[in-house]
């Protein structure tokens, strides 16, 4: 089964750029809601990423509407305990009542949990989010490393 997702996510720096920009490199549609105001700010996203801007500057409710906008929601930390928005996207996949993966560094396989979860639900629109690179810094490479290793196992199934 070649990789047939759409990703949703948001602008916040760490997670969220590093799941964007890696869907850019392999030309994975993507989309998601990122706060007012981001878009024009002094250190905009990528011109390329497919963001709508929500209606208020608040974040939460840039992370709701992804957790709205998707079928399950992949959330990555460095520490075991989700905390600030990483928590909050946590908290609004539970309110939602969709299906939510947590994985942490201290983690073995998380690139396999990542698609068994995707098998185990059928999602085929998956808001990926975590930490931001102020709360934990580096964050990002390790993202794009499991989403490549997810990746090559799903390009490796048959149709």
């Amino acid at each position: 089964m070649a990789f047939k997702l759409v990703i949703i996510s948001g602008a916040q720096t760490g997670v969220e750029r590093a799941t964007l920009d890696w869907t850019l490199k392999h030309e994975i549609p993507h989309g998601g809601w990122c706060a007012l105001g981001l878009l024009s700010s002094a250190e905009p996203p990528d011109a390329r990423f497919k963001l709508k801007e929500g209606s208020t500057d608040d974040v939460l409710e840039a992370i709701s509407s992804n957790v709205r906008d998707s079928e399950a929601t992949v959330v990555f930390t460095q520490a075991a305990k989700a905390a600030g928005t990483a928590q909050k996207a946590v908290a609004q996949a539970k309110k939602q009542k969709k299906p939510i993966l947590h994985v942490h560094r201290g983690i073995l396989g998380v690139s396999e949990k990542i698609v068994a979860f995707l098998d185990k639900h059928y999602i085929r629109r998956l808001h990926v989010t975590g930490s931001p690179e102020t709360d934990e810094a580096g964050l990002g490479a390790w993202v794009t490393s499991e989403l490549e290793k997810a990746k090559s196992i799903l390009d490796r199934r048959p149709d």
